[in-house]
């Protein structure tokens, strides 16, 4: 019998700052996507397939995918029976804050490695999810840190390099800025380009050589990124959707399913679930 596909998409008061995912996953696939943070992701059963700039790789039983910051990535089934793991989603902040405790140099460090086998790192991991989920704070940030400080020392680098030559970063930057601050409406390729001084294949070209996204695809994931936080505020799903740009609820649904691993409604209430555990609620 094929297990059935189940995720929870949480975090904890003990750990600010990182997002935690437990899923198994057989059909779901994650289209191209970026995240502000790092993945760090332990797989518990099954294969990964992940598509990186650089081609795929695949992750079995005790592998370890590290993905960096903007990195623009896919993740699907690697066999039919699909595959299970446990994801961190930490911040820059939460890195950084490690390497600078560790004499890296300062910046956002980058992991040098995207896949590799290493079942003790996957305990670690699995470890952070095993200390927040009996709700031992001190436990769940002790392995943490212990976790991130291994991985720099042992697959880090000096800070991001930034991606695209100075020209054509600088379109990219500015169509971003645009996009953002027009997230609800956005203009059409054509207007952007003209916007930022460039025609639109040129834009294309430099979006996606600095983001690894065209602008579309870039903006669906900024408006489910957006949603994520009007969500973590309370909002309703219905209102969250239409607020950043999608059509209706279900609009919102099929893109935040597919981005994040959880529907929206799922992902609102374990937010709730942490405020209510949060020191000093009531």
């Amino acid at each position: 019998m094929i297990p059935r596909e189940q995720a929870r998409h949480w975090e904890h008061p003990a750990l600010p700052g990182v997002d935690l995912l437990h899923a198994r996953y057989i059909r779901h696939t994650f289209p191209r996507h970026a995240h502000d943070g790092y993945v760090i992701a332990a797989i518990t059963g099954g294969v990964e397939g992940i598509g990186l700039p650089d081609g795929a790789e695949r992750a079995g039983t005790g592998g370890v995918v590290l993905i960096n910051p903007e990195t623009p990535h896919t993740a699907y089934a690697g066999t039919e029976e699909g595959w299970a793991y446990r994801v961190l989603y930490p911040t820059r902040q939460v890195v950084a804050a490690v390497a600078a405790e560790i004499s890296l140099p300062r910046g956002t460090p980058a992991f040098t490695t995207a896949v590799l086998h290493d079942p003790a790192t996957a305990r670690m991991i699995a470890d952070v999810h095993a200390a927040a989920e009996r709700d031992n704070a001190l436990a769940a940030d002790t392995c943490l840190r212990l976790l991130v400080a291994r991985l720099l020392t042992r697959h880090g680098a000096g800070p991001v390099a930034a991606r695209g030559r100075q020209g054509g970063r600088d379109v990219a930057a500015r169509a971003r800025e645009l996009l953002t601050a027009r997230l609800a409406e956005p203009p059409g390729l054509e207007q952007l380009a003209a916007e930022v001084g460039t025609s639109p294949f040129a834009l294309l070209r430099a979006f996606k050589a600095v983001y690894g996204l065209p602008p579309h695809a870039w903006l669906t994931g900024e408006r489910v990124k957006a949603a994520r936080r009007l969500l973590e505020a309370g909002v309703a799903p219905a209102t969250a959707a239409t607020a950043v740009g999608f059509t209706d609820q279900p609009h919102l649904n099929r893109h935040f399913t597919r981005i994040v691993g959880v529907p929206p409604g799922a992902y609102q209430r374990e937010r709730k679930n942490v405020q209510d555990l949060a020191p000093g609620a009531s």
